[in-house]
């Protein structure tokens, strides 16, 4: 046995769960040792793809997988979707193969060191032989319990060596609970008795943290709401606002703005989750709870940081708190009820052979599957899935964001189909990202996914067309693509939707097999600028 096989048989038996990537000479061998340690290997068609699928993948399983890399060209193809998953703090292990040390004129010679590093991920590197089980495990266990992204370099002249013989393999548990000092433990306590009107926003740091949360807020009168990427949190809560920010519903939005208090349970408070601070009250008090102290007040000044675990904050908050009304009241239960997204009056903007985007995204609603997993893509049209496709909690929505690169949402939407196999995957994508994810529709058909794409095709990149208002539009038009036959001609099922009576063919997909996926080319019609990117735009 090589070092290239012990890397492999270390990782299986350390517990890494699905394994994605392109095999290259690289890294074949070590790859085959992952599969033949009883990892399941997923072959995607682009090392981009890969890196999102792993991404996906890890979010919605709570697993750390593995992204497979030949060296040089092999890890720069993946360049994009490591950066989107080291922004997101998202636990997953790049295994990339690497020039061997006297190959300094290699065609495939690149610093991979300082490409993980400049990305934000944390470089590591198989050094030698006798070193290289305690190698991986430390990759592995950086990427676990630190919850990072880390690019493991596998030099070839190292993966040729004769392995040692083999050790027995430590335990590695998840990162331990941070429990709040009692201080800070009493002084949010103390805040929480004062405020009249408290909102809690919870983000990624709060995934795992619903039930404490959903105690507390009852407790002291909160109303609840979530970032972009822990929608559904509190799906079913009757004083749940939805998505805090550019995503809010009105009444979400002027409910937010009326609090007196806003605590921010690992969750950033960044200029996306509270429109640029025009959510926040300049006279509300603003306090975080997050793991990392650098994290409290990045993003804008707050009146009290705690370092801490959501769940174990809040657990140690509600034994210091006592009851209050606050922000609940039946009034405000009626306003949230009657304030949903899909209760919001539109002007239909339907006709001449185009569909109204928020009209296709209610009747797709209706239609769909609750049991349902939501991926987004990035683009003009993102605000109509998030906000009118509902989703059953926060294993239902995907949101690859950190980066803002379209393209990513075929490829987070066959991640989180795999990670996720009893519910239905769903993306929203626009016609851009879906051309530049084209070949990862093979990837979704070979795995015999059951997989909705919906393609908001409006024949353009259309955050520029309307943020460059009366310019030269010519670099930013397409030709209007058969969306539905190129989808046909990979196999899935190709649909084009021009008005709601072209939906029965969605319904009649449903009612089927689902052994291959659903393509919707969506002609949807001028919305003039979505609402959340023309607030963008502004700054």
């Amino acid at each position: 046995m090589n070092v290239a096989e012990l890397v492999g048989r270390t990782l299986a038996g350390l517990g890494v769960g699905t394994a994605f990537g392109v095999v290259g000479s690289g890294n074949f061998e070590v790859t085959n040792a992952l599969r033949a340690g009883g990892t399941r290997f997923v072959a995607a068609r682009h090392e981009g793809g890969a890196a999102s699928m792993a991404d996906a993948y890890a979010r919605m399983s709570g697993q750390v997988p593995v992204l497979s890399l030949h060296q040089g060209c092999g890890l720069t193809n993946a360049v994009t979707g490591i950066t989107e998953a080291a922004k997101s703090r998202t636990p997953l292990l790049v295994l990339t193969a690497d020039s061997a040390g006297a190959s300094v004129l290699s065609n495939f010679r690149i610093d991979q060191d300082g490409l993980a590093a400049a990305v934000g991920a944390v470089p590591e590197r198989v050094h030698s032989a006798a070193t290289a089980v305690a190698d991986t495990v430390r990759a592995f266990r950086t990427a676990r319990q630190q919850r990072r992204t880390v690019v493991l370099n596998l030099p070839l002249d190292v993966q040729a060596q004769p392995a040692p013989p083999e050790v027995p393999l430590p335990d590695v548990p998840g990162p331990a609970p941070v429990r709040p000092d009692a201080a800070s433990v009493a002084a949010l306590a103390g805040l929480l008795a004062a405020a009249e009107r408290p909102v809690f926003i919870a983000g990624r740091g709060a995934r795992s943290s619903r039930e404490p949360l959903r105690q507390l807020a009852a407790r002291c009168g909160a109303l609840l709401a979530t970032s972009a990427v822990a929608h559904g949190l509190f799906h079913d809560d009757p004083f749940a606002l939805g998505i805090s920010g550019g995503f809010a519903s009105p009444v979400a939005a002027e409910l937010i703005v009326g609090a007196d208090l806003v605590v921010g349970w690992g969750c950033a408070l960044n200029t996306w989750t509270t429109r640029h601070g025009k959510l926040l009250s300049p006279h509300a008090k603003l306090v975080q709870v997050d793991v990392e102290q650098a994290a409290l007040g990045a993003h804008r000044p707050i009146d009290l940081g705690v370092v801490g675990d959501v769940g174990c904050t809040a657990t140690d908050v509600l034994a210091s708190v006592g009851e209050h009304g606050g922000y609940r009241t039946d009034e405000v239960a009626a306003r949230i009820a009657a304030g949903n997204w899909t209760d919001v009056e539109h002007e239909d903007l339907s006709g001449e052979g185009r569909i109204d985007p928020r009209t296709l995204s209610r009747l797709l609603d209706g239609l769909l599957p609750a049991e349902r997993i939501v991926s987004i893509d990035s683009g003009n049209f993102m605000g109509y899935p998030s906000a009118y496709l509902s989703v059953p909690d926060e294993q239902g929505f995907c949101f690859t964001q950190a980066f803002q690169s379209i393209g990513l949402g075929l490829a987070t939407a066959i991640g989180a189909a795999l990670a996720r196999p009893d519910r239905l995957p769903v993306l929203g994508t626009g016609d851009g990202g879906f051309h530049m994810a084209l070949s990862e529709l093979d990837t979704a058909v070979r795995l015999g996914l059951p997989l909705v794409v919906i393609v908001y095709n409006d024949a353009a990149y259309g955050a520029e067309v309307h943020h460059f208002g009366d310019a030269d539009m010519t670099t930013v038009r397409f030709p209007d693509s058969d969306l539905a036959a190129i989808a046909r001609g990979f196999g899935c099922t190709g649909v084009t939707v021009r008005s709601p009576s072209d939906l029965p063919a969605v319904q009649d997909w449903l009612t089927g097999p689902r052994s291959a996926p659903l393509v919707i080319d969506a002609k949807i019609a001028d919305d003039g600028g979505s609402w959340w990117l023309a607030e963008a735009f502004r700054h």
